[in-house]
Parts: C-alpha cells; sequence; structure tokens
C-alpha cells in the first residue's frame, strides 16, 4: 500500500506533558538552608541567618546552555528533513531526521515522521518500530496511531492495524484517515476469511497488501 508522505507538524501542536514542564509550582521542594562558602548560613526566605541581610536567591532550575543547543539544532535537521521530504528526497530525509532524533530522542513526531518515509522507502518493519516509539512517547496522538496502523498494514498485519486504527480512532472519532484505513483493513480481514474458507492456508494471520485492499 502506497502511503503519501504528510507533514505533521503543520497541523498539530504538541502539548508537554507536566512532567516536563519547568517552573511548576508544586513542583518546588523545600529544600535544607545552604550553606555558602564562608560558613554563614541562608535560610529560606532568602535572608542571612546572622545578619538578616537580604541576597540573591539562585532558581533551583537551570536548563543547560548545551541541551538548549542541541534541541535548537533538532528543530534545524527536522526542518530539513521535512522540506526534502516534501520534495520526494525521502533517504535524506530519513537521515536527518536520524540527526534529530539523537539530539532529542523524547519527540515523538520525529519519530512518526521516520515512520512515514521508511513506509515510502519499503521498510515496512523499521517503520513499524518507528511508528511504535511515537505511540509510546505520546499515546494521545491520533496521528501516531494512524501511521502506526499503516506500517502493521503494509507489513501483512491488518489485525494489529485495526487495533491501532481503533485507539486512533478513540482518540479522535471523526479521523477519515483512520475510518478509510480500518475499512480497508476489515476488508483485507474479510479476504483472509474468504480464503481459509476456500481450502487455502495462511500462516500467522499475514496477508499481503494491495493498493485498495481489494484486490484479487
Amino acid at each position: 500500500m502506497k502511503m503519501t508522505w504528510k507533514n505533521p507538524g503543520k497541523n498539530k501542536t504538541k502539548k508537554l506533558p507536566l512532567t516536563q514542564l519547568k517552573h511548576l509550582p508544586f513542583d518546588q521542594q523545600e529544600s535544607p538552608d545552604n550553606i555558602r562558602d564562608d560558613s554563614t548560613t541562608i535560610n529560606s526566605s532568602g535572608k542571612d541567618a546572622i545578619g538578616g541581610k537580604d541576597e540573591p536567591m539562585v532558581d533551583a532550575v537551570v536548563i543547560p546552555e548545551e541541551d538548549a543547543d542541541h534541541k535548537k539544532l533538532s528543530r534545524m535537521f527536522e526542518e530539513q528533513g521535512n522540506k526534502l521530504a516534501e520534495n520526494g528526497h525521502f533517504r535524506e530525509a530519513l537521515g536527518k531526521w536520524e540527526s534529530a532524533i539523537t539530539l532529542t530522542p523524547e519527540r515523538a513526531v520525529l519519530h512518526e515522521q521516520k515512520a512515514q518515509v521508511l513506509l515510502e522507502l519499503g521498510e515496512t518493519w523499521s517503520s513499524v518500530k518507528a511508528a511504535t516509539r511515537a505511540t509510546e512517547l505520546e499515546a494521545t496522538w491520533a496521528e501516531a496511531w494512524i501511521t502506526l496502523g499503516r506500517a502493521q498494514l503494509n507489513f501483512g498485519e491488518p489485525d494489529s492495524a485495526i487495533e491501532s486504527f481503533d485507539r486512533a480512532l478513540a482518540i479522535k472519532p471523526d479521523s477519515e484517515e483512520a475510518l478509510d484505513d480500518r475499512k480497508t483493513a476489515g476488508n483485507l480481514i474479510k479476504k483472509r476469511k474468504q480464503l481459509h474458507s476456500g481450502g487455502l492456508s495462511i500462516s500467522n494471520n499475514r496477508f499481503a497488501v494491495g493498493e485498495n485492499g481489494n484486490g484479487p
């Protein structure tokens, strides 16, 4: 099944889970009094415990400059990969996204886009693995489940694909992509049952996917 690459970044605004946000009011834990180099203690209010002088407070959560640079560089690689994929240069796009993933492996969108181009390149098993990783990182993103379902469908696993499409529809019930692809997977399962009833043996429920799921 030929899948057309799409850029999910154009219509998706990612929301970081609370555990990834910095400076949350309930994330700051009370810590013991700090000790200065001259052994003068500073209490939690920021005043010198001896002289009562105001002392500047140091933010407990600091984003390393190196981490910020990695994210910026990752975004650059992602944008370069997007342009390459839009122009049909899938292998080159894959290389850019691999570089981005190395820098920011926690971003689900990179794994999902990687899964899409791997489908275009005919590397279905690698596509299944990349799409699975995207759903693990962001289980409430419907597009990730759709891409996983398509990868599973191309891999010849329509039963697993239907489960993925159902997960997508549970999140986004009006998704035409998920509905259409689920119908294709259902047609393949029906045809497999017909072949079984006709005396043909298909091991492990595997089925070769045609262009529309209704071919001979």
